[in-house]
């Protein structure tokens, strides 16, 4: 008995949908389409940034406003997060680069353990056969020589020219 209202159910629905995609306009199905394309982009985001948490991805360095923000926030005054922020924010900037160096110094330590534990992370990663997960900035980059420099700049000279041409042809139309 469920199976089948569960049927007529799914196929009542599948009428309604057909009807309401048949009156919309394209800009309607176009601007739906784009939604539904920005949910799953993000739904795949979320999933990703989960897995990454699963396999034990470090957490990245805090900086060292984080940090002062982190030791402080218990002791500022203010009725909401916000104004503690705001009031902590507004401390930040009033110290003087003596009094930040300890938590700039804190923030340095905090950037050496990260690169530490990302370094062990990634081989441990590439152990498990996930190279996809690897960052791509950890490759040494390429420097350029004088002849890619050349390249560089002669394309970016034709480039101007074709912007120029294109101006041109259409101030004649």
């Amino acid at each position: 008995v469920y199976e089948e209202s569960r049927k007529a159910d799914w196929q009542r629905y599948k009428e309604q949908l057909a009807a309401y995609k048949a009156q919309l306009t394209p800009v309607q199905a176009a601007a739906l389409k784009e939604e539904k394309r920005k949910q799953l982009a993000k739904r795949r985001l979320f999933r990703a940034k989960r897995e990454l948490t699963m396999l034990g991805k470090p957490k990245r360095p805090r900086s060292g406003f984080n940090i002062f923000v982190s030791e402080n926030f218990q002791e500022s005054e203010g009725i909401s997060p916000m104004a503690k922020l705001k009031q902590l924010f507004d401390a930040w900037r009033k110290l003087s680069s003596s009094q930040k160096q300890p938590y700039l110094q804190l923030a340095e330590d905090d950037k050496v353990r990260y690169v530490n534990e990302m370094k062990s992370w990634e081989a441990k990663m590439v152990e498990l056969g996930r190279e996809d997960l690897i960052r791509s900035r950890t490759r040494m980059p390429r420097t350029k020589t004088a002849e890619t420099a050349k390249k560089a700049a002669t394309a970016k000279a034709s480039s101007r020219e074709n912007k120029a041409k294109l101006k041109l042809k259409k101030s004649e139309e």
